[in-house]
């Protein structure tokens, strides 16, 4: 028998603010986070703008020392734990710690650690280079230093699917619990790849918006004016627990998760196909994981990044298993506000999901002012949507055609 999981608590760094409350109130207000890059000169990229955090301080959440050995995606990841463990009030002892497990991923890892090592081996030699460079550098190092700062001994691991990261992250650890091999995870995506070989990356991919003079407006999932992605950066971690242990201990309840579904498009290293058929396997997947109909569901979180070929598949995926109902459900992207934190946005837009169904509001998909002929779904625009909901998806798509899909549930005594 499969146990029944719960969200109980959440930690967040994001362009949107630090704390979940407020990224929720700032996502249903429909406000950008996007801006001109300030973390380094950017006037010779033909991308110039990005989401980048405000406001975060390393010291609050380990000490100056440690800070210093640790790369700026680990940092996000560590901080938002923190804050999700104190969010879901858990305690972490000797008597529970071995059924408490970490699952942090990330796509891309230590950019900023790369480049300011790879600069010391050029400028002054293989000796200058930091003993510290390979932790740094490691995509699972967020779990890692998680795991040991909270005295969490259970499963920890770290999933690394580009986009899908977060979303894999989360459905790994909703799977470790189901099947009783811990009580409690904290799970989620870290990303901070906005570091000069990150944009550059990007932008020879022409993958990215050029609206350099509208940071806001450049982040339109499913308008026909949308010019490709904005970069965003930061961390989503939540605390997911069996459901029993939840209540026994007085836990507040975000919502429930029920399915999780995941695919591969077979298909191109960074292009969905045009029917999006990888997509509407994965969200497929979910449902019958949880053994609920399409026309149950009431909402879509959509992966959304604002790319011509990308809004158009999701958009087909959604068409070819829903069918008519389609047209009845509501979709909205939350990186029109958020801008895509590649390995990290799972997790963020998982919550945002989460929040949806708690709080019987869907977030709007800003700057939606003149749709794509085809893309033709109610995608919630410009303003936030009062709904009776009590099942949403969750979806992510990432390059190397990785597909996850949560799917969660409103949760009610």
């Amino acid at each position: 028998m499969r146990r029944r999981v719960v969200i109980t608590g959440s930690g967040v760094m994001t362009p949107l603010g630090n704390k979940p409350e407020l990224l929720w109130e700032n996502l249903l207000a429909g406000k950008s986070g996007v801006g001109p890059i300030e973390s380094f000169d950017a006037s010779e990229y033909s991308t110039q703008i990005a989401a980048e955090v405000k406001d975060f301080h390393p010291e609050e959440y380990m000490d100056k020392k440690e800070a210093r050995r640790t790369d700026r995606f680990v940092q996000f990841g560590l901080a938002a734990a923190k804050e999700a463990v104190k969010d879901a009030k858990l305690s972490i002892t000797d008597e529970n710690a071995e059924q408490i497990g970490v699952y942090i991923g990330s796509g891309i890892g230590g950019l900023s650690t790369w480049e300011e090592q790879y600069a010391l081996l050029i400028e002054k030699g293989p000796r200058r280079v930091s003993p510290f460079f390979i932790p740094m550098l490691i995509a699972n190092m967020a779990s890692g230093l998680a795991s040991i700062e909270l005295g969490a001994k259970g499963p920890t691991s770290s999933a690394i699917t580009a986009c899908a990261t977060g979303t894999n992250a989360l459905g790994d650890a909703f799977r470790l619990i189901q099947y009783g091999q811990a009580d409690v995870m904290i799970a989620g995506g870290a990303e901070a790849s906005i570091r000069p070989m990150g944009v550059a990356g990007f932008c020879s991919m022409k993958a990215m918006s050029t609206r350099n003079d509208e940071p806001t407006r450049a982040s339109r999932p499913f308008d026909s004016e949308r010019d490709g992605f904005v970069m965003g950066e930061g961390a989503g971690v939540l605390v997911l627990e069996e459901l029993e242990h939840a209540k026994a201990r007085g836990a507040n309840i975000i919502a429930e998760i029920v399915g999780y579904g995941m695919s591969g498009d077979a298909h191109h290293i960074t292009a969905p196909p045009e029917d999006g058929n990888g997509a509407r396997r994965c969200m497929q997947a979910a449902l019958k994981d949880a053994d609920i109909k399409p026309e149950q569901v009431g909402y879509i979180n959509a992966h959304g990044t604002s790319t011509p070929v990308g809004d158009i598949a999701e958009t087909k995926a959604i068409k070819n298993l829903f069918g008519e109902h389609a047209y009845k459900l509501s979709v909205s992207s939350t990186k029109s506000m958020t801008g895509h934190l590649l390995g990290a946005t799972g997790a963020i837009e998982a919550l945002a999901t989460a929040f949806a169904l708690r709080d019987q509001i869907m977030p709007p998909t800003i700057n939606l002012e003149n749709p794509d002929p085809e893309c033709d779904l109610d995608y919630v625009p410009n303003k936030a949507k009062k709904a009776e909901l009590e099942y949403a998806l969750s979806n992510t798509f990432g390059f190397g055609g990785h597909n996850a899909t949560l799917l969660l549930k409103r949760y009610t005594e």
